[in-house]
């Protein structure tokens, strides 16, 4: 698989990097401060999840102003002029309607996006969102104040330096899960993503986010997933999001990290919802409806866990001719075993004891 970079102008003139990639459907990520659509390509951080979206969808990558591949000396660095580079991407690519994903800020861009066009975003799968910033939560304490302060300092003064340690600082809260590799990584791509200056604005602007009123303006199909126990944002907003959206569903992710790392069960979670929500598992399915009769019959008897000689004993058939329609089912379902066999047999229905007649 490989993956075409492009440019285009935002509104103001600022050149926005982005890329496509895969095959299918459109699906667009909205962007978030901690992109580049190269080394994300490339990185084990984040290529799970590029591997995953182009499984069957075109993705389309947005590197926003001032970070990634994307220009970096701007004055504008608002959350408005974020929305208006995806428009830019989005006008570029020649996208009329697509999917719509988004992490963290990247949530809050989809829901505006969504939002001011309604047309155009037919489903919204959102994890780690927040629809407010965390100097938006109510009245924010001294205590509160002073951490983000300092926050935006330690970026500023150490996001281009030599010496991770910094950068670690965030890593601790993003992916407290992550090997000692992977924050070394994780460090890496955030240095390559943006200026220390850019980094402590783009804090800044976040903090500050505030779409609770376009999210309930959002009439698309919307699944909102968050890790129970992530500390970069509660899990309490992850739960607002899905009660402002009009007819969200919420599902809570077993994790601790706020970007979900390859290895973990959140991820394998988030990656069957997606695909359930996205309709991909029912495109799989699909080539179960192209079994005979005498195939549905022994796949049947496979989903129960009966082995060869006792389908045939069942449906009176040789162990050859069983074995033959084994085959023929693997090829007609794309399975490679028949432990696979079983489990996408019963993910369609079945293996519940039903007739065989």
């Amino acid at each position: 698989m490989r993956q075409s970079i492009h440019f285009t102008a935002s509104s103001d003139g600022t050149r926005i990097a982005w890329a496509l990639s895969g095959r299918g459907p459109a699906l667009v990520r909205a962007p978030t401060w901690l992109s580049h659509i190269e080394y994300d390509w490339q990185s084990p951080v984040s290529r799970h999840w590029i591997t995953e979206f182009t499984r069957s969808h075109t993705l389309l990558r947005v590197d926003p102003r001032g970070i990634g591949m994307s220009q970096w000396d701007v004055e504008d660095l608002s959350f408005d002029g974020l929305v208006r580079d995806v428009e830019a991407a989005v006008d570029a690519a020649g996208l009329r309607s697509f999917e719509m994903v988004g992490n963290s800020g990247g949530a809050a861009v989809a829901i505006a996006y969504a939002a001011r066009h309604p047309e155009r975003v037919t489903r919204l799968f959102l994890w780690g969102s927040y629809c407010r910033g965390s100097l938006r939560r109510g009245e924010p304490s001294p205590e509160r104040l002073e951490q983000a302060q300092m926050l935006r300092r330690l970026a500023e003064i150490g996001w281009g330096s030599e010496e991770p340690a910094f950068r670690q600082v965030f890593a601790s809260l993003l992916v407290p899960g992550a090997t000692k590799e992977q924050w070394l990584w994780f460090a890496d791509r955030m240095r390559l993503c943006c200026t220390g200056r850019n980094a402590a604005r783009f804090l800044a602007m976040m903090e500050q986010i505030d779409v609770q009123d376009l999210a309930r303006q959002v009439r698309c199909p919307t699944l909102v997933l968050h890790s129970r126990h992530e500390a970069r944002n509660p899990y309490e907003e992850g739960k607002l999001t899905a009660t402002l959206v009009p007819n969200a569903e919420f599902v809570a992710l077993d994790s601790v990290n706020h970007i979900l790392l390859p290895d973990e069960p959140g991820w394998q979670q988030l990656v069957a919802e997606f695909r359930r929500f996205m309709g991909g598992e029912a495109e799989e399915h699909r080539a179960f409806d192209e079994l005979t009769d005498r195939e549905c019959q022994v796949l049947e008897l496979i989903a129960r866990g009966l082995d060869n000689e006792q389908i045939a004993q069942t449906l009176r058939l040789s162990a050859k001719t069983v074995g033959n329609h084994i085959t023929h089912i693997f090829a007609k379902t794309g399975v490679g075993s028949r432990a696979q066999a079983i489990v996408r047999a019963r993910e369609v229905g079945f293996g519940q004891a039903r007739s065989l007649h």
